[in-house]
């Protein structure tokens, strides 16, 4: 079979693997951030995520000959500089914070909202993705199956003073995320690794100093929370930037937008076979809303895969 590159129009089998296998990893994020706020601090998980997922990705890409120096001269650290507040250091601190004020849930479904601010930003600044009423209705869909899947009782919290605060914070990360989607997609011609690293390494240089002033220095004994903060820092950070920037700048920030709508199924199936929880009944109910949402969404590209599959 000859390779077809990834577009916008055409994402191609690779790019629809590289979002499964996304919405997995990031499916067991917030267990894993809320698991080491038991014993780390909220800048300290922001911050030693950050860390460990910038030392991986830093040392793979210089054994594969993918190291900062592929950062294409001033204009490319400038997007990476802006790609390591927006993609990281901001809804990184933000989703740590907010953690420690509202239930995990609404960190989860408040990603699934991603797809409701990328639309207008794509529309603006990404126009070859191609932004139509077909695309729209999905997201819609898709959101509104989010919303069963979480279901009212999911937003119930203690009523403390700072659940607000909390739950804006989580917003606000959201939005971040939608921004440096945009930017990644009009960022200079680089290596993916080489992105993903230099975005981390630069948040990691902003994150850790303010952690070690604002909180100290962590107490990082082998127990349950440091070993949940080395993996989100390898995982869901490291490997997971990675893949992200792989995607959106090959298929798109629409596109990746679809992640959006996997990662909260994949977060409550975690939580049923890996913390006991009870399946909420509503679950069939969303996940059909979901998928048809991605389909009415990506009707072409599920169209040209099914036809790829084919041949």
């Amino acid at each position: 079979m000859q390779h077809v590159p990834a577009t916008p129009q055409n994402p191609g089998l690779s790019s629809w693997l590289l979002v499964g296998l996304l919405s997995v990893i990031w499916g067991t994020a917030f267990m894993g951030m809320a698991v080491a706020l038991e014993g780390h601090g909220p800048l300290t998980v922001a911050a030693g995520r950050t860390a460990v997922g910038a030392l991986a990705l830093l040392a793979v890409s210089r054994a594969t000959g993918q190291g900062l120096a592929r950062v294409p001269g001033g204009a490319g650290w400038r997007f990476v500089a802006a790609l390591a507040l927006t993609n990281v250091a901001l809804p990184f601190g933000l989703l740590a914070w907010g953690l420690q004020h509202v239930p995990s849930a609404f960190a989860g479904v408040s990603m699934g909202a991603v797809p409701l601010f990328i639309l207008p930003l794509a529309y603006l600044f990404s126009p070859e993705e191609g932004i139509g009423p077909r695309r729209v209705a999905g997201v819609a869909l898709g959101f509104a199956g989010l919303a069963v899947l979480v279901g009212p009782g999911a937003f119930a919290s203690g009523g403390g003073e700072m659940t607000g605060w909390g739950r804006l914070a989580c917003v606000c990360a959201t939005l971040c995320y939608a921004v440096g989607s945009i930017l990644t997609r009009r960022a200079p011609a680089m290596p993916s690794l080489t992105m993903a690293a230099a975005m981390l390494a630069l948040a990691s240089a902003l994150l850790v100093p303010l952690a070690l002033w604002h909180e100290g220095v962590p107490d990082l004994a082998p127990d349950r929370a440091t070993l949940a903060l080395l993996y989100i820092g390898l995982l869901p950070t490291g490997l997971a930037f990675f893949v992200r920037v792989r995607i959106i700048t090959t298929a798109g920030s629409v596109f990746m937008s679809i992640v959006s709508y996997l990662v909260p199924v994949w977060a409550v199936i975690f939580g049923v076979a890996l913390m006991g929880e009870a399946l909420p009944p509503q679950l069939y109910a969303a996940l059909s809303l979901i998928l048809a949402g991605i389909a009415l969404s990506q009707w072409r590209t599920l169209a040209s895969l099914v036809g790829m599959l084919r041949r």
